[in-house]
């Protein structure tokens, strides 16, 4: 089913394939906190949760290799080194965050697929844990062939890096609510897309992320404009070839959520969800729980769980685990209905407020997800006091050069609040070199809190 125009408006109610709704019949309780949202696999007996730990430079370590490895990586490798994994760190460039904390690391162009190809086969690795977009998918699929487990899987890893087979198995598969939205593969195809969605609309590569290749289209004058930014903008735009596009109408958005997914040996969980707020596509604040009516939470949660059950199901079917942590992107309309956006099948930016809100982080949570430990509800509960809420707070630097930190005492002096930098060894332009927390009695002291700790910095680029 694709939806004409104003169909979104009011489209409140969810309608999920039936086999999809039974494994989430507990996500839509009214009894939420008191009920278990675990499904136990059949087929978690049969998968790799047995692997040995705790002697990551011995004979037979569990071997972790990472692709990409920014700050959540970092956190990641962390939480897995704890667990006793040995863990190998690749990138494009030397010296990323989770290079810095790795038993090893690799510096090479992780999109080129011989190159990948020889990574693997030096590395040897048990588990492959992709945390960019900019990969050979292909190579992925290869080594699960070969019994490597990939995170969450090679199918999933592919899914999601493309929008059109992503908002396919959503909607059309899944029953998901979106925004109504048509593909296009050439100017005029989207020019009658666009005539189909109506005006305003948005215009984004099938194939890139972070709102790259993106545009926002308010009449027919910009379509063409909106084209070439897809195919130029886009991450992938040097390989030459003609991207395809999709284009949805511009719901009237009140605010943006993100909820945390986790599927591990135990079923699939949901954290409570997290408000967010944005510039240009990019996180800069989140806050969890986040303030929305009840109801609303609730109904986001299942649809987030009915989207990462749905994904999961794909890879079981081909022999894979489908664990990990999952970020379910879903926009609030004003008229209250939810509609699903994207997923990224990988711990979240905004998530990272969790490293304050919760016993257990996502980093902490895909970890063990990933080794095959099982993630309940209980582990994915808030650690906070009742009626507290969490913030974050990106620190994004401009210049060209190394970063230094001062005035960090003054930052931290008020209890409730923590700081991670990131260790990024130099800012090209502007980039994210650190994230502030804080514990506050609601969203908006929360965020002011975090705020402050930001603004308490003195960050010297040289």
């Amino acid at each position: 089913m694709i939806f004409t125009a104003p169909d979104y408006v009011n489209y409140i109610g969810i309608t999920l394939r039936q086999d999809t709704a039974s494994k989430c019949r507990n996500t839509v309780s009214p009894r939420w906190h008191n009920e278990t949202m675990t499904e136990t696999s059949a087929f978690a007996s049969s998968l790799p949760s047995h692997r040995p730990l705790g002697t990551p430079l011995g004979a037979h370590p569990t071997r972790v290799l990472f692709l990409g490895s920014g700050e959540l990586g970092k956190e990641v490798t962390i939480e897995l080194m704890r667990l006793g994994a040995w863990v190998c760190a690749a990138d494009s460039y030397a010296g990323a965050p989770a290079q810095q904390v790795a038993n090893e690391a690799r510096v090479l162009d992780m999109a080129d697929a011989a190159q990948l190809r020889a990574l693997f086969d030096e590395v040897r690795p048990d588990i492959i844990v992709p945390e960019v977009e900019a990969i050979a998918t292909g190579e992925l699929s290869d080594a699960a062939a070969r019994g490597v487990q990939v995170v969450p899987s090679a199918e999933i890893a592919a899914i999601c890096m493309d929008r059109e087979r992503l908002r396919v198995l959503a909607h059309e598969d899944l029953g998901l609510p979106t925004t109504p939205y048509r593909f296009a593969g050439s100017l005029e195809e989207l020019r009658a897309g666009a005539r189909e969605v109506g005006y305003p609309c948005v215009v984004k590569p099938v194939m890139s992320s972070s709102g790259h290749g993106q545009s926002v289209v308010r009449g027919a004058d910009a379509i063409d404009a909106a084209w070439v930014e897809a195919q130029e903008g886009r991450r992938a735009a040097n390989e030459g070839d003609v991207s395809r596009v999709i284009v949805e109408a511009l719901a009237p958005l009140d605010y943006e959520l993100t909820v945390l997914t986790v599927s591990s040996s135990a079923g699939v969980v949901t954290c409570a969800p997290i408000g967010q707020r944005q510039e240009s596509g990019d996180y800069r604040e989140s806050w969890q729980p986040a303030a929305a009516d009840g109801e609303v939470l609730e109904r986001a949660r299942a649809i987030a769980c009915a989207a990462v059950q749905g994904l999961v199901d794909k890879a079981t079917a081909s022999g894979e685990t489908g664990w990990g942590v999952f970020g379910v992107e879903l926009f609030v309309l004003t008229d209250g209905s939810i509609l699903f956006n994207e997923v990224s099948p990988r711990p979240h930016d905004t998530g990272m407020v969790t490293l304050i809100s919760q016993r257990l982080s996502e980093f902490a949570l895909h970890a063990r997800a990933i080794l095959g430990l099982p993630v309940t509800e209980g582990h994915v509960a808030l650690a906070m006091g009742d009626g507290q809420t969490a913030a974050s707070h990106a620190i994004v630097v401009a210049g060209d050069g190394e970063a230094e930190f001062t005035g960090v005492e003054n930052a931290l002096a008020e209890p409730g609040t923590d700081l991670r930098i990131f260790a990024k060894p130099r800012v090209h332009g502007h980039r994210r070199m650190a994230v502030s927390l804080a514990i506050g009695t609601d969203a908006g002291d929360a965020r002011r809190k975090a705020a402050d700790v930001a603004d308490a910095l003195t960050i010297t680029v040289r």
